[in-house]
């Protein structure tokens, strides 16, 4: 059964709700916090990269600083994101045609406004999984493996994709999706999504993907992301938020968290967070300013999005 995680509040009247769950891992990985359905199987969507990125790793990509951090990321389309996709397309001899992610706009306005200005359209490049698509082309040339079928499930790649998940997160992946870029998407419950987090600040191999993001988080992101942000406000720390409300975070001495909202709204999933590190006995005054989202009323703050505490109806 769902929790009510956070709520809308306007003028002090609480409009709206979000119920979702949260799974809570201390720092030796028992579950320490749990909110809601944390066993049920969600969709991890975009917090799956660093995975993805990992899987590619092991396969043989040369990825390594900003090129691991943007393998394991959802960027905002900005030029130096651009720049990045390119340079690791070129080292395997191959160019944005390669790319099968779908076309899209950069999320990032000022960047969206200028290639408007200047008479350019959708890309594919541009697109926020664009990184990650040029990593496993990347695997796949480093292998000898077939180029164009790299999104299909049975591909050696996605093969790894989900051994990897599986080790990090302790359970194997199930059920098999197709995510919005048209990568295979493998299901974990809430708690193993937590643990596959809490590997990544932890586990050896996994090392280099966490170093990446924390070395590079604008690459993560982009500017004033809030995956950006996090990591930046709680240094040693792993953010990585993902399409329908779900956000996965971990600390450098391995405490994780795992949200879900279940409307997918992303709007209080880092409050949420942030709210569950601190029942960890993490220490995140740095980042309180992240978990304070204004309500607007004619174009000033009226309200917040405020979580909800434990307990409370």
């Amino acid at each position: 059964m769902y929790e009510a995680l956070a709520e809308v509040v306007r003028n002090g009247f609480a409009e709206s709700r979000h119920y979702g769950s949260v799974a809570g891992l201390a720092p030796d990985g028992s579950l320490a916090h749990a909110r809601g359905a944390v066993e049920e199987t969600v969709l991890p969507r975009s917090t799956t990269k660093p995975f993805q990125a990992l899987a590619c790793l092991k396969a043989g990509a040369p990825l390594r600083g900003e090129r691991l951090a943007i393998a394991a990321g959802s960027h905002t389309g900005e030029d130096f994101h651009v720049k990045a996709v390119e340079g690791i397309l070129a080292d395997a001899g191959l160019g944005v045609e390669a790319l099968r992610c779908p076309p899209s706009w950069p999320e990032d306005e000022a960047t969206r406004n200028a290639l408007v200005r200047a008479g350019e359209g959708e890309s594919r490049v541009r697109m926020n999984c664009s990184g990650k698509h040029a990593a496993m082309l990347a695997a796949c040339a480093a292998n000898g493996w077939p180029l164009d079928t790299y999104l299909d499930p049975s591909h050696p790649l996605q093969q790894l994709v989900r051994q990897v998940m599986a080790d990090c997160a302790g359970e194997d992946p199930s059920p098999v999706a197709i995510d919005g870029c048209g990568a295979p998407l493998f299901g974990l419950t809430l708690t193993g999504l937590a643990r596959a987090a809490r590997s990544l600040v932890l586990a050896e191999d996994a090392r280099p993907v966490a170093d990446a993001m924390r070395a590079h988080p604008e690459y993560v992101g982009g500017t004033g992301h809030v995956n950006t942000e996090l990591m930046r406000a709680l240094p040693g720390s792993v953010a990585k938020g993902g399409a329908e409300g779900v956000l996965v975070a971990a600390t450098a001495e391995g405490r994780a968290v795992a949200v879900k909202v279940i409307d997918g709204s992303p709007r209080a999933t880092t409050a949420i967070a942030l709210r569950a590190l601190a029942a960890l006995g993490a220490d995140t005054t740095q980042a309180d300013p992240l978990g304070a989202v204004p309500v607007l009323g004619g174009g000033r703050p009226v309200g917040e999005i405020r979580t909800i505490p434990e307990g409370r109806p």
